[in-house]
Parts: structure tokens; sequence; C-alpha cells
């Protein structure tokens, strides 16, 4: 086993306790939340933090230089919506926010062990227990978009439903179709804060996204052990963290499974711990049970379901890797956050201003 590999599984033992300990602390409610100094809450994966990521941050500080900029960086297991690893840990991920302007950086959901509906419910309820003043979301300017917008800022929420993008409040069709990645997300977290009843009006602030950056293309540069061919799409601070990282053997990450457990797992449980599994449908469960024992991913990749998204495998993936049922994901959900995990802050003086501005809520500083 390589030390990132090891790495790896350390992590997802840790990540595995911390959720389940999570799932089991009711959330504390105790004053009033206080209106100053104004909370702009933004939730990106950093993987890793790019010019796009920057950019977002830097125009929304802007337009509220007296607030404190909360990053919210998913998360426990460090696997993404697409269930894909992320480049580097979240303590890293955590150190190019703060380096390149957050406040405060504090820990999303285990994004990767949720379907989309789910994690995006989560970020929610984040964004309601900081009191959220402020959303800034980065958005692709694509035709059609912009009724979707304008009805966001007004606080309805869009859902997305099949073929088209209905607004909830009036019923109306916004929009024909299907949105992009990043737009979805949109109207995905205001579909979220309008079921939790947090009012959103006037919170959101759109930014349209910079050209020329690609995170795919940083993360193959990474892996491919030049960063100089992506160094125009990321920060200096961004460039620092991740080499020393990867001088300590702990990046790049976005490769690295723990396939030892994941195999571990598809070739021991029964079909009924299979499907307690998060994620876990009954005929992938059925093809597992047939087609094992596995000696490889690729094997055992072919037994998994395309189900009801792109990244289905990858995200079956995750789960046989990070072993937790459906039951502690549920009440990991309905406790979220149970706290709230400050991963990292810019000074003492920020962090006093942040713990005086949500009082009612539960905080612990990552060690």
């Amino acid at each position: 086993m390589t030390a990132m590999e090891s790495l790896v599984s350390e992590i997802l033992k840790r990540d595995r306790k911390i959720i389940l300990k999570d799932a089991t602390i009711k959330p504390s409610f105790k004053d009033k939340i206080l209106e100053k100094p104004p909370i702009i809450a933004d939730f990106t994966e950093y993987s890793p933090l790019h010019n796009g990521h920057y950019h977002c941050m830097s125009e929304a500080k802007k337009k509220v230089p007296d607030g404190i900029f909360v990053a919210v960086v998913p998360g426990p297991l460090e696997r993404s919506g697409r269930g894909l690893p992320y480049i580097m840990t979240r303590e890293a991920r955590a150190e190019s926010a703060v380096a390149v302007g957050a406040d405060i950086v504090v820990e999303g959901p285990p994004m990767g062990v949720m379907g989309s509906g789910q994690y995006s419910l989560c970020l929610a309820k984040m964004f309601q227990a900081l009191g959220a003043d402020f959303i800034p979301r980065g958005y692709k300017p694509v035709n059609g978009f912009n009724p979707i917008m304008d009805r966001i800022s007004h606080g309805h929420g869009v859902a997305p439903k099949p073929y088209k993008m209905v607004d909830m409040q009036t019923k109306e069709v916004l929009l024909e179709g299907k949105l992009e990645e990043d737009n979805y997300v949109i109207s995905s977290l205001s579909k979220s804060l309008t079921k939790i009843g947090f009012e959103f009006k006037d919170k959101f602030i759109f930014i349209k996204r910079i050209t020329g950056v690609s995170g795919t293309l940083i993360r193959q540069a990474v892996l491919d052990g030049d960063i100089a061919m992506a160094e125009e799409m990321i920060p200096p601070e961004t460039r620092i963290i991740l080499e020393e990282e990867m001088e300590n053997s702990r990046a790049p990450l976005h490769d690295v499974r723990d396939e030892d457990t994941i195999l571990e797992t598809a070739n021991t449980y029964t079909k009924d711990e299979l499907m307690a599994l998060s994620l876990i449908d009954e005929r992938t469960a059925e093809n597992i049970i047939q087609e094992r024992p596995f000696s490889d991913l690729v094997h055992l990749k072919k037994c998994i379901t395309w189900g009801f998204s792109t990244h289905y495998q990858q995200r079956v993936l995750s789960s046989l890797e990070a072993k937790v049922d459906k039951e502690i994901i549920y009440k990991y959900i309905e406790n979220y956050p149970s706290l709230i995990r400050v991963l990292n802050y810019n000074d003492k003086h920020v962090l006093q201003e942040f713990k005086n501005r949500i009082p009612h809520r539960r905080l612990e500083i990552w060690q």
C-alpha cells in the first residue's frame, strides 16, 4: 500500500466515525441570531481552488465589504457529489480558501454518499444554521436562465423537474429542458431553501463565471506532474499548498481509492447488508452477489446499474468504500448540522466575530 493509499484509508476510517457521531447529536438552538456583521456563505469543493473560485469570492466580498466570508467545504469521506475523490484533503482545501481571502471555512456534508437532493438539503440547512445574509453563486450565462435567476432573487424556489424548471410559488414553467451543472445547482439549492422555510429573497449574489478555467485540466496537469501547465488557472497560493501536499505524499488524491475495502465489502456483504448501504439499489446488490468474487474494480463496475445519474457508478464505489448505512444518512440529514465544525479561519479576531454572530449554534474547532 502506498503512502497516499494508506492516508485515504485512515481518512475514511476517521470520517466514518465522524458521520456516526454527528448522526446521533441533536443540534443546539440557544439565543437568537445576531444581525451583524453579515454572513456571506458560499459552498465550493475547491478541488483545487482555481481562479474561477477566487473570482466569485472576490466579487462577493466587494459587494459586502463588511461581511464575514464563510466557505462551506465538503466534507467527511473526501468524496464529491460525483462520487470521486478530491485532489487534496479538506484541511488543505480549507487552507487554500483562507490563503486567498476566506474568513472562515466550515465543514460541509459528505457529498459522495448522498443523493444530489440530499446534499442540497444539507447545504440549505447549513445556510440556515449560519443565518446566511448573502449566497454568492457563479453561473454560466445561457438562454433562458435569466428569468430563473430573477425568480430566485425574488425569493421563489425553482424546482428542477424532468425536462423543465418550475417556479414553486406560481407553478409556472420557466424553462423547457435541462440546466447545466452549475446553473442546476443554483436552482436545486433554491428548492431546498424553500423546503426548509429559509427566506432567501435578495440574498443570492449571481456572479458570471469567468472563462479559461477547467478543474479537470488542472487535476490532469497535477496528475501528470506538470503544475506549470495549469499555472494560469490557479492562484499562486493554491499552487504553493498543492506542491507542499505533493511533497508530503498527501496529493494528488483524486485518483486514489481504498480499493481493498471496496473489494472486501463487495465480496463479503450479504444482499441485505449491501442494500442497507447508502445509494445501493436492489439490482446492483443482486449483480454483485452473482458476479463475485472480485479481484479488481473493473469487474465490479460492470455490476453497477446506471441508476438515475451519470455519476451513480462512482457514488456506489464510494458507498462500498465508506460502509455507511442509509439509516445513518437519514439521521445525519435530520440532525444536520449537529454542530458547525470550523476547519480553518483567518485569525482569532474574525473567529470571535463569527462565534458572536451565531451564538445559537454549537461550534467545534477542527484539530
